[in-house]
């Protein structure tokens, strides 16, 4: 058996491993997501891919073009939000295809805040949020 046989076939036992993962799963093993590639690959709602350093999830099957990249193309791919475990993030505006869960913890304006519901698209202290006044 070849190398590349050999390489292509583990590459597919990673991607399947991959596919189980949950998004918070997923970005505590970043490194085994494929780059995004603008060239004509065949990208499937779900697949997650890393561009620019940072893991994004695509939100519905498309052939990718070179000005189609995740974080320019908020119609086929979202960022991961889900915060690495043990790590609460600055809060970031994501949009209604990537919003926050419910639990989901940020930090924002020196606060942090857990939603309170899940499909969060709003700025912590206007609403769906509530602000961690103790080791909650």
């Amino acid at each position: 058996m070849s190398y590349l046989s050999n390489a292509q076939k583990l590459r597919a036992a990673i991607n399947g491993a991959g596919a189980m993962l949950t998004d918070e799963q997923a970005l505590t093993v970043p490194i085994i997501f494929p780059a995004w590639r603008g060239d004509g690959i065949s990208y499937a709602a779900g697949d997650r891919v890393m561009y620019v350093g940072v893991l994004y999830k695509c939100l519905q099957a498309h052939i990718s073009q070179s000005t189609w990249n995740p974080a320019d193309a908020p119609s086929l791919w979202a960022k991961v939000l889900i915060p690495t475990p043990g790590v609460i993030p600055d809060w970031e505006q994501p949009s209604s295809t990537n919003p926050y869960a419910k639990g989901d913890k940020v930090k924002h304006n020196g606060k942090i805040w857990i939603s309170s519901i899940d499909g969060n698209v709003w700025e912590p202290g206007v609403y769906g949020w509530t602000e961690v006044t103790s080791d909650a």
